[in-house]
């Protein structure tokens, strides 16, 4: 829902979470009009996450918006604190804001390693920017700069991207409201009115702080981050539907590449595009692949699996028919990476139940199992004590990273590093030994 007055500035949008969000009509609002932003319309935020919480049908686009609206918001806060932002400024940052996710693909970020190697959505954010730039006649530059963080006054880009960034601020306030995981609700009001630029002036070496009242906000972000991790983005049946969507690409790809296109029949041309060839982290800058990557989203998969139901290929059409059906393998947490012996046994028992099944020939059945078992690792760290690492000015002026605030040095220090879980997503009837993970 959107509101307009013709003699207004501004388009007002409804939004869930944050209100009325207003987009300026002189840039932004074009840019919102483009067919790369309306496209994220048709992504889902939480990729197959609506298939574990049925209320997490919102969009890319939705977040685009609200991450635009936490900018405008933490920009007025700066300007009252003392720090000048020029009028192009704070349009260039809204416009990076907006646009920071515009390269994610088909159920976000499910399929970015699976359509195109070695590749992050970043960098396809960023071609399009400079697609975008170009339509808009240079208008976009400096946007395109805090996007590179090459721009004169660094700070604009730790709003767009750093551990405390207007996209984490949002997508989980936002994520954990239409999943309903209560844990995950993070006080951004309370973080965006304890924010500053020091020195306020905002020069080359300032840089974006929190006050010292504002630290507990911040250790409940990172808490609520973790919890979301493990509670939503990490979900073992999130993880069963990535892997099952996986197969179903991964064995279709087998027969592009093998000229059998009479058992991929249906498949979307857009999809099939990427499916066909092997194409590189270095290829997005091919003007036709940029092309056909914005004229990808959530339908053509969806679609295309439906045709599938239907392909000659009876393990396709098996994959295809359990992710729309949602009939998925189980994921299982381990406690440590099982020996393989074991990942033998697991996969000759699911061969068997393949040709006893009629899905598979005894000849075939072992190379056809491997579609059905995987062995993975989830990873996360909730908070990194990196460049960009979180800095809190106390209250005698001074500036230091968050662990070192004697108040919660404990809980921050025990949300850094990386913790890892292996698991096996496999049939249900394999009788695996869940881990105390679990």
């Amino acid at each position: 829902m959107s509101a307009t007055n013709r003699d207004s500035q501004f388009k007002l949008f409804s939004d869930p979470v944050h209100g009325f969000i207003s987009v300026p009509k002189a840039t932004l609002l074009p840019l919102v009009q483009t067919p790369e932003v309306q496209r994220l319309r048709r992504i889902r935020q939480l990729g197959v996450g609506y298939l574990v919480f049925p209320g997490a049908e919102h969009t890319r686009f939705n977040h685009a918006l609200g991450a635009m609206a936490l900018m405008q918001r933490t920009l007025s806060t700066l300007a009252d604190k003392g720090t000048p932002i020029a009028p192009e400024e704070r349009e260039a940052a809204l416009v990076a804001a907006l646009v920071h996710d515009i390269g994610h693909g088909p159920f976000s970020h499910t399929l970015e390693h699976t359509l195109i190697q070695d590749f992050h959505h970043e960098a396809m954010s960023r071609a399009l920017l400079v697609r975008l730039n170009e339509r808009f006649d240079g208008r976009l530059q400096r946007a395109l700069a805090i996007f590179d963080n090459t721009y004169k006054r660094p700070f604009f880009h730790q709003l767009v991207a750093s551990q405390l960034d207007m996209d984490r601020l949002d997508y989980l306030r936002r994520d954990s409201f239409h999943t309903g995981v209560v844990e995950g609700r993070v006080g951004v009001d309370r973080l965006l009115k304890t924010m500053r630029v020091v020195p306020a002036a905002g020069g080359p070496g300032a840089r974006v702080v929190v006050e010292a009242k504002g630290m507990y906000a911040v250790e409940n972000f990172l808490i609520s981050r973790r919890l979301m991790y493990w509670q939503v983005y990490l979900h073992k049946t999130v993880l069963a539907g990535d892997k099952l969507l996986h197969a179903a690409f991964r064995r279709a790809r087998t027969h592009f590449q093998a000229n059998r296109l009479d058992m991929v029949a249906g498949a979307s041309p857009a999809l099939s595009f990427f499916l066909s060839q092997e194409l590189h982290a270095d290829d997005i800058a091919r003007p036709e692949v940029c092309a056909q990557y914005v004229a990808l989203d959530d339908t053509d998969v969806l679609f295309t699996l439906k045709q599938w139901m239907e392909s000659p290929d009876l393990i396709l059409r098996d994959l295809s028919r359990r992710f729309i059906n949602r009939d998925f393998l189980r994921t299982t947490f381990l406690t440590e990476d099982p020996p393989p012996e074991a990942l033998a046994d697991w996969q000759a028992a699911i061969a068997e139940r393949l040709v006893h099944a009629g899905l598979s020939t005894p000849d075939a059945a072992a190379d056809d199992a491997t579609y059905y078992l995987t062995l993975d690792h989830s990873r996360h760290s909730a908070y990194e004590q990196v460049d960009d690492s979180i800095q809190i000015l106390r209250r005698d002026g001074s500036v230091v990273e968050l662990s070192e605030m004697a108040d919660i040095s404990s809980s921050i220090n025990s949300l850094t590093g990386y913790v890892e879980k292996s698991y096996v997503c496999a049939p249900k009837f394999l009788a695996l030994e869940p881990s105390v993970c679990s």
